[in-house]
């Protein structure tokens, strides 16, 4: 009997297929859902006594103001330019407190060190080294976390992002992945390795893959710094101060835009190569609108994601800080490695609208984001440690110095959005597809699409200007 029904059903199947195109069947499939919630609010009325009021229609209207594809795309990027500016405006302050909080200690530490007779390098190594480099990652990436996080979770406990994926559901559905990537798309901008995790509630093996290996493009919280500040310091010329806030929360939206669309081009790409077959369907039933739960967003946020999130930050920051110590430390016919290394990159890395000591610090900056902008300051200033610049014009001095122009940092945004994922979330990746294949190509794939991408823009800079 099962077998019976199993082959009417996949005849009736076939005799769809044949009887209707692509569109046609989608559409039935959307009317076929249509009709059966249509049914069940009938039964529903029928048994239940709802009290029709204000609430409702008002809930109605904002639905369609906010899931409308004239209305609802510029309320996207303003709720998106909105969070941005009062991160990068609220992180600011507390920032610097924090950073010089961390940074005093560091004497009473090296004292402290220093008394228990250990050998000088053993004093650089853990002091310059390790605890610099993590001190820096908690002063910068702490306070936006503290601030992002609650905001995102915040849009997430009022109902908003399953409107966010009910806009992006049909352009994933266009690009031959699932339209829940929309939501782990958006759990990507605060930790890609959190987006990662996030896939397990696409079904499809395939389209969870294709969400895998995409959701990098995203930029996730360790990378906002070095957004942020570069486009502080090189893209605000054309505004008055007041307004340098709002025209780098501007340049952030589309560089994020730019992650977005990346997103969609790739997984359409992989969609038709190596990960082929058809989009899956689902149907996103909309949640009522509700009133935060203020305390709950606060501890959830803080707890579950932003202390997870800057503990793991840690554990990989610290390692790196011995490496780049070393690195910075041991020299050969009076350079450091780092110099060396850099010199040997040089060459590739200007085709990339960049320099040596640039791609090296990306490379250096695998554990941890947070870590690309101190250690590309170490090596241009060939001090052997890690610093922090006294002030923002102090670092655009620095950088100026060494032949940075708004290309150089149009081009480092580029790559730092685009580029392999850190360690945290390449391990993650590795833990979800229990594959070192994947992981690898997860790493391969954004590399090189980083390159290509800003290979192209700076070719076409230096040919149009």
């Amino acid at each position: 009997m099962e077998l019976s029904e199993s082959n009417q059903l996949n005849s009736i199947t076939e005799k769809v297929n044949r009887l209707f195109n692509k569109e046609e069947r989608e559409e039935l499939s959307d009317q076929m859902v249509k009709d059966i919630y249509t049914k069940a609010e009938r039964i529903a009325n029928r048994n239940t006594k709802v009290k029709e009021g204000k609430t409702s229609n008002w809930e109605e209207k904002l639905d369609r103001i906010l899931t409308s594809k004239w209305t609802g795309f510029p309320i996207m990027l303003l709720m998106l330019g909105g969070v941005f500016w009062i991160t990068l405006v609220g992180a600011s302050y507390p920032s610097s407190i924090l950073n010089k909080a961390l940074f005093s200690v560091e004497g009473v530490l090296s004292d402290m060190v220093m008394s228990l007779g250990i050998p000088e390098w053993l004093h650089g190594l853990l002091i310059d080294g390790v605890y610099r480099t993590v001190a820096w990652v908690i002063a910068v990436m702490f306070p936006p976390m503290a601030i992002f996080f609650p905001l995102f979770t915040l849009l997430e406990d009022l109902g908003y992002l399953p409107r966010v994926a009910f806009n992006l559901d049909n352009f994933f559905k266009k690009a031959g992945a699932h339209g829940k990537q929309a939501l782990t798309m958006s759990m990507g901008f605060g930790c890609n390795a959190a987006g990662v995790i996030a896939t397990r509630i696409i079904d499809s093996p395939r389209e969870k893959l294709i969400a895998i290996l995409t959701n990098n493009f995203v930029p996730c919280n360790g990378r906002f710094p070095t957004l942020i500040i570069l486009s502080s310091l090189f893209m605000t010329g054309i505004a008055g101060g007041m307004y340098n806030s709002f025209v780098a929360a501007g340049i952030v939206v589309g560089i994020v835009l730019v992650g977005i669309m990346m997103t969609f081009v790739v997984s359409w790409g992989l969609s038709k190569t190596i990960l082929k077959g058809k989009p899956s369907s689902f149907t996103l039933e909309l949640p009522p609108f509700r009133k935060p739960q203020l305390g709950k967003v606060l501890v959830r946020s803080f707890i579950d994601r932003t202390l997870f999130v800057l503990g793991r930050a840690i554990m990989v920051a610290a390692p790196a800080g011995i490496i780049v110590w070393v690195l910075a430390n041991t020299t050969i016919n009076r350079a450091s490695l780092i110099t060396h290394l850099a010199n040997w990159l040089d060459p590739f890395a200007t085709l990339l609208g960049m320099d040596g000591f640039i791609l090296l610090a990306f490379f250096l900056g695998l554990p941890a984001n947070e870590i690309v902008l101190p250690v590309l300051l170490m090596s241009y200033l060939s001090t052997g440690t890690m610093l922090e610049p006294g002030s923002m014009e102090s670092f655009k001095n620095i950088l100026v110095n060494n032949g940075w122009t708004w290309v150089t940092a149009l081009s480092t945004m580029l790559f730092s959005l685009l580029h392999f994922p850190c360690g945290t979330t390449l391990l993650t990746i590795k833990k979800e597809t229990d594959s070192l294949k994947w992981t690898i190509f997860a790493g391969v794939l954004t590399l090189g699409i980083a390159v290509i991408v800003t290979f192209i823009v700076n070719q076409m800079i230096h040919i149009f200007l």
